[in-house]
């Protein structure tokens, strides 16, 4: 390949899984009349995807082969006085990679949907719209300009809405659609406030002239105060980060997210959209080097949602559940390395994280269907025996999940937890503690559920909600059959997505954190920020860190949460309750999610609707209508009617006012004016 890539090329990758999404949404669902079937549906969609896929992978080897880049406007849309809006793409190491993970991802869950969403009757529908996700992740990652990244950002918010409410009719998922679009609303508003200040002090949307100005930017002030105005820009940009990739406090949504299939969990909630604000992070390295205070603001996020939301996951009963908090947590970790400046380490989380936790998902999925879509992790139990493939795949992901030496999530992890010991902003300290901590948790976590649902005594045939829809929402099943391994559809991905959760770390550790991969994608100040100095100088190669990780204390931490849940599940399984009876009020605090979802609907949901009242009815109805709009014409009508009794139209009454005006003049300049 030569070191330049083509434009047709890279048009191709988004444009493939969109016309599937075009295509099927069209034709195959009622809105077209349902001219194509559910082969052709599945066939054209994961087509477009797998060519998507394919020609990620190649641009990946021609960047890293030939060091090849592409970085010009595809289309102008409009210029208002010097600001350009237009699409472009911008594909380097970052980009490349980023490529690769979505279309691969996407494309395993694209397979397995074939076999999950078999009985669904919204099975084509459902196609349309991962393939429209996929368009619109694709759009984000390979974006030149922030309006194209922000295009991108809202358009996977929006088919995220519609892919968790896929069920409608179902008022658990209309709620939770509706609040994922609401926080994230809340996330856009700062992110749309920092893409402004930049177009109004920049002058520019595009990257790369953004970048070629952060040294003026970081000489001025916000207007009137003394505030960098390059700390508010950043700030602003990560409260969008903060609600696309579901930090504390805008995390709310994603736990509750888990009411669309399981599918849509593992694409939205694994690789993609949540990790889009860790990507626009990386992207704006150039920015947030020039900010000690924001990256010290990025640190102490961090660090809170990758402790106190594993302990949420700790408590969890719902297979799904268990894995989206672990999700949250595992976000933590990439957002602390962002704040420690080792920008690639948390791309490198983000890409091994991307195939294990999508793994977890899936495998959840491939259990759920095996237990006739029960979710419920008490009434598992031995399902080794039943389900083989998906006992081995989820136990690698399990593994790599808690950094397990020589598997993908060690290498990420690991690299994190020294990254933040080396860095000396402000946080730091609170951060090393909160990722180091919660290694131990992440494998309480884990393998409670790997133990309640693969070990231990059967138990499915003591559900009470037995004939309650699970999953899938369709009609009853017979829940006294004994489970069963998942069709091929299923474990293949499962399969696909093992083997990178095991390799990929020890096969990419060196290129991503140590090579010219990211050369000129990601920038660090290493006289002020020596995070990445530090892990380089201290790297021997990737088997010589998995032999050392025996001997450090992630390890240590992670086996101790490990042998805790094994004696608290299956040796001593009457040992949580009493540790429940006995810690009631902590319980109580995690059971209801540290009364977030309280705060967020008892204070500001009722304090925004008594400020909209309040504005509607005094400012609306009383000042706009009552005084302005109402007011003005009883003015006029006043003024009007006084006039209108002056001009009687009789000629003795204009001469009296004429002789009256003198009178009256004449006795002003009588009296004042000797």
């Amino acid at each position: 390949m030569s070191a330049t890539l083509s434009a047709s090329t890279l048009l191709a990758v988004p444009l493939a899984p969109l016309i599937g999404a075009v295509v099927t949404g069209l034709f195959g669902t009622k809105l077209g009349g349902n001219l194509i079937g559910r082969r052709a549906t599945h066939s054209l969609t994961i087509l477009g995807v797998l060519i998507s896929f394919i020609l990620s992978a190649m641009t990946l080897n021609s960047v890293v082969s030939d060091g090849a880049r592409f970085n010009a406007t595809i289309y102008e849309w409009m210029t208002v006085g010097g600001l350009k809006m237009e699409i472009g793409f911008l594909v380097d190491g970052l980009t490349a990679l980023m490529m690769c993970v979505v279309t691969f991802v996407s494309l395993m869950v694209h397979i397995y949907t074939i076999g999950y969403m078999e009985e669904d009757e919204g099975y084509n529908r459902f196609f349309a719209y991962i393939s429209l996700f996929t368009f619109s992740m694709l759009m984000l990652v390979m974006s030149n300009n922030m309006l194209q990244l922000f295009f991108g950002w809202e358009a996977v918010g929006v088919v995220s809405y519609l892919l968790i409410g896929f069920w409608y009719n179902r008022p658990t998922a209309i709620f939770a659609n509706l609040k994922a679009f609401l926080v994230n609303r809340v996330g856009d508003f700062g992110f749309i406030l920092g893409i402004g200040l930049v177009a109004a002090y920049a002058g520019t949307l595009n990257y790369g002239e953004t970048f070629a100005k952060a040294n003026e930017l970081a000489k001025l002030s916000f207007p009137g105060t003394e505030w960098m105005l390059i700390t508010v820009i950043c700030i602003c940009l990560f409260i969008g980060a903060m609600g696309k990739s579901a930090q504390f406090p805008l995390h709310v949504w994603l736990p509750d997210s888990m009411e669309g299939p399981t599918p849509i969990s593992a694409l939205i909630h694994a690789a993609t959209m949540v990790t889009a604000g860790i990507f626009m992070v990386a992207r704006m390295s150039p920015l947030f080097e020039l900010s000690d205070t924001a990256l010290s603001f990025v640190l102490v996020i961090g660090g809170i949602t990758a402790l106190f939301m594993g302990f949420l996951g700790v408590i969890q009963n719902d297979i799904k559940r268990v894995v989206a908090y672990s999700t949250l947590s595992q976000l933590g970790y990439m957002t602390v390395a962002l704040g420690a400046s080792a920008y690639s380490v948390a791309i490198f989380h983000l890409m091994t994280h991307a195939f294990f936790k999508a793994l977890l998902f899936l495998g959840a999925g491939s259990v759920i269907i095996g237990m006739h879509h029960n979710q419920d992790m008490r009434w598992m139990g031995a399902l080794r025996k039943y389900m083989p493939i998906t006992w081995i795949t989820s136990l690698v992901g399990s593994l790599a999940l808690i950094g397990t030496p020589w598997f993908s999530g060690f290498y990420s992890k690991d690299s994190i937890i020294e990254a933040v010991r080396e860095s000396h902003l402000w946080g730091s300290g609170f951060a090393y503690f909160a990722v180091l901590a919660s290694v131990f948790v992440t494998a309480l976590y884990s393998f409670r559920m790997y133990f309640m649902v693969f070990h231990g005594k059967e138990r499915y045939d003591q559900n009470p909600d037995a004939h309650h829809d699970g999953d899938h929402g369709h009609g009853h099943h017979d829940d006294h059959h004994e489970p069963h391994e998942s069709p091929w559809v299923v474990w293949v991905p499962l399969v696909l997505l093992a083997i990178p959760s095991v390799v990929i770390g020890y096969m990419t550790i060196e290129p991503l954190l140590f090579g010219d991969l990211f050369k000129g994608a990601i920038f660090v100040d290493e006289t002020k920020h020596e995070a990445m100095k530090e892990l380089a100088e201290a790297f021997h190669g990737p088997m010589a860190m998995a032999l050392h990780g025996f001997t450090a204390a992630p390890f240590w931490l992670a086996l101790a949460g490990v042998v805790t849940a094994w004696y608290l599940y299956l040796v001593k399984p009457a040992l949580p309750a009493a540790i429940k009876r006995a810690f009631g009020p902590i319980y109580r605090l995690l059971d209801n999610k540290y009364y977030m979802d309280w705060f967020n609907e008892n204070v500001i949901a009722r304090a925004t609707r008594a400020l909209g009242t309040g504005l509607w009815k005094g400012g609306d109805q009383g000042i706009i209508d009552g005084a302005i709009v109402n007011g003005s014409w009883k003015l006029v009508g006043r003024i009007s009617g006084v006039v209108r009794w002056m001009q009687s139209g009789y000629i003795y009454h204009y001469a009296f006012a004429m002789l009256l005006g003198i009178f009256v003049l004449m006795s002003y300049f009588v009296w004042f004016k000797r």
